[in-house]
């Protein structure tokens, strides 16, 4: 009879420690659980129907993300500077419960009326062109950024008309490149005439003002043996490369990698109801022998730069 109660309470013992032991790995875990704030969910509205042109800001907005505890979702185009589709997309993602967005507007004004009573409870930080009722945008001075260009080719020029490559569509910060750009090259008496696209004929000068527009241009002169003297933006690998090999006159460049993480701990910020301020981006207007000064490594070589340290 003793030995059947040793049994049983031996029994007991080993269930109690073996439901201690459980708990103990357990409690831990779920405590955890509790103390760590859920992932703010961040969606990422390009206007282009790829991210390949904006791999450096793609990079900068995941370490932000990363540091800051959000969660990125990148949205495409089917079309390329859809505002419509941007649109639809956007509001499918405020009403799936992002917390912020962050986007390249296609049409600001249009993208602003179709947004505006949701910008309240899930702010936007746009690249690139400004947007009412956006809680910042991130970019460079894009008037100053026109003239500071115009002024370069000033620099270079010794006769003929300066063909501008209008690409803006209803972008207003590429808008305000080309109209700066335009009256700098007025006040300086050099003649301009906007072109929608690229030249079939030769000229002699060519300006562009967005990084798609100044690497299809400079791959054109490269394939086809153009004499254009040309002067474009951005500061991806393969249109630093295209300035390396002689094929850009001049380029202003900003970091995409800092325009990507500033747009991103910005909204991060808004959406946790927090006012802020997003100053322009500095940038610089660089010619082929500016490439390896030490003071641009940073600009145009980001990533490497940070893996050196």
């Amino acid at each position: 009879m003793k030995t059947g109660k040793s049994n049983v309470v031996q029994a007991v013992i080993l269930a109690a420690l073996g439901l201690a032991a459980v708990l103990s790995l357990a409690l831990p875990q779920l405590f955890r659980v509790e103390r760590e704030p859920p992932l703010l969910s961040l969606s990422v509205m390009l206007r282009d129907t790829d991210s390949s042109a904006w791999t450096a800001a793609r990079q900068g907005m995941e370490q932000a993300a990363d540091e800051l505890g959000a969660e990125l979702r990148f949205l495409t185009l089917t079309v390329a500077g859809d505002s419509g589709e941007q649109e639809t997309l956007l509001l499918r993602e405020i009403e799936d419960g992002a917390a912020a967005l962050v986007v390249v507007p296609a049409d600001p004004a249009a993208l602003s009326s179709a947004l505006d009573q949701w910008l309240v409870v899930c702010p936007a930080v746009t690249l690139e062109s400004p947007m009412k009722g956006a809680a910042g945008t991130v970019s460079p001075d894009n008037a100053l950024l026109g003239r500071q260009l115009a002024e370069a080719l000033a620099e270079d020029w010794d006769g003929g008309t300066v063909l501008l490559l209008d690409t803006a569509g209803s972008c207003a910060g590429i808008m305000d490149r080309l109209a700066a750009a335009e009256m700098a090259l007025t006040e300086a008496g050099i003649p301009a005439q906007r072109i929608n696209a690229l030249p079939e004929e030769n000229c002699r000068w060519l300006m562009a003002f967005e990084p798609a527009a100044t690497q299809q241009a400079a791959e054109r002169k490269e394939a086809e043996g153009k004499s254009y003297s040309l002067y474009g933006v951005g500061a991806a690998t393969a249109i630093t490369a295209q300035l390396e090999r002689g094929n850009i006159a001049a380029m202003a460049a900003w970091s995409d990698y800092a325009a990507g993480y500033l747009a991103v701990r910005r909204a991060v910020s808004a959406a946790q109801g927090e006012e802020g301020k997003v100053v322009p981006l500095p940038f610089s207007v660089l010619r082929e022998e500016d490439i390896y000064a030490p003071e641009n490594q940073k600009l145009l070589f980001p990533i490497m730069s940070s893996s050196s340290r």
